[in-house]
């Protein structure tokens, strides 16, 4: 090798990567996918709807949105009648339209969020997908390359080849469907 052709900079980076691959230390960044599981909760006071995500694309608290579905009577055979929709329409917006909800953002959040459990079904949702980056044996960092939508709590996130690494998510709750539920970070705990 003539290193004496090389310009001095170029000759010392190569001399120093040479040293560190001979003593093993200049190991390439490798990429380990993460795996999402779960993320999809309703809590015990929600009757069986996303009351995080509904609450949060109308703007409100959960609590807001909990109280305001506490006055709707739901149907006996999950359809109800002209008169039942409107009673219970009523209850929710006697205590949304103070927070400057619409019916017609209720009407379209409570539609997007719709889904029958007893079919098998889950509201809208988009997975996340992310890597972790791994450097000399050690995770280095997490890189989210897909948010997703629609987590309704922090999803179980493991590194495949790392399970025992321990990653604490945070999710975004927005007004904007698209990014409701959404990954907001991956750290890395300590």
């Amino acid at each position: 090798m003539k290193l004496w052709l090389l310009p001095t900079c170029a000759a010392a980076s190569l001399v120093l990567a040479i040293g560190l691959l001979a003593l093993g230390k200049a190991e390439k960044p490798e990429d380990y996918p993460l795996t999402f599981t779960e993320g999809h909760d309703i809590g015990k006071d929600d009757h069986g709807r996303p009351c995080v995500l509904i609450a949060a694309a109308l703007g409100v608290k959960t609590e807001v949105f909990r109280e305001a579905f506490s006055g709707v009577t739901p149907a006996k055979n999950g359809k109800p009648s002209g008169e039942e929709a409107r009673k219970n329409k009523d209850a929710l917006m006697k205590v949304l339209k103070p927070h400057d909800v619409t019916n017609d953002r209720l009407d379209e959040v409570s539609n997007y969020y719709r889904f029958k459990p007893q079919d098998g079904e889950l509201w809208k949702h988009k997975d996340a997908k992310a890597h972790a980056v791994v450097e000399n044996g050690k995770v280095t960092k997490v890189v989210v390359t897909e948010t997703g939508a629609g987590y309704s709590s922090p999803p179980k996130v493991t590194i495949k080849g790392f399970e025992k690494v321990e990653l604490t998510v945070t999710l975004l709750f927005d007004k904007d469907l698209a990014k409701n539920g959404s990954i907001k970070s991956i750290e890395l705990k300590k």
